[in-house]
C-alpha cells in the first residue's frame, strides 16, 4: 500500500509560479510510473505529465512551463509550474503506479487569477 500526500497549491496571479509536492509513504517499491493529473470544474481529469520507464511526457498545454522532478531520498515528486495561466486552475493530483496498482493523492487546489 502506498499513501500520497500533495501540497503546495494555492492562489497565484497569472504569470506566477508554484511548486507542488507529492510525498509518498508506505510500501514504495517497483514504481513503474509517476505523474500529475488535474481536474478543472465541470471537466474530466486530464494528464499533465507522466514519467514511464524514464520517458517523460507532458501535455501540450504545459510544455515548456511545467517540469516534473523527484527526490528519491525524500520519496517526493515535484511539479514546478511556471508562467501560470488562468486555464491552469484545477485540482492537481499525484499518481504513482506500483506493482500493478495505481495510487492517487487527495489533490491540491491551484487557482490562477487573471
Amino acid at each position: 500500500q502506498v499513501q500520497l500526500v500533495e501540497s503546495g497549491g494555492g492562489l497565484v496571479q497569472a504569470g506566477g509560479s508554484l511548486r507542488l509536492s507529492c510525498a509518498a509513504s508506505g510500501s514504495i517499491a517497483s514504481i513503474s510510473a509517476v505523474g500529475w493529473y488535474r481536474q478543472a470544474p465541470g471537466k474530466q481529469r486530464e494528464l499533465v505529465v507522466r514519467n514511464t520507464g524514464g520517458a517523460t511526457n507532458y501535455a501540450d498545454s504545459v510544455k515548456g512551463r511545467f517540469t516534473l522532478s523527484a527526490d528519491v531520498a525524500k520519496n517526493t515528486v515535484y511539479l514546478q509550474m511556471n508562467t501560470l495561466k488562468p486555464e491552469d486552475t484545477a485540482v492537481y493530483y499525484c499518481n504513482i503506479d506500483s506493482r500493478g496498482r495505481s495510487y492517487w493523492g487527495q489533490g491540491t487546489q491551484v487557482t490562477v487569477s487573471s
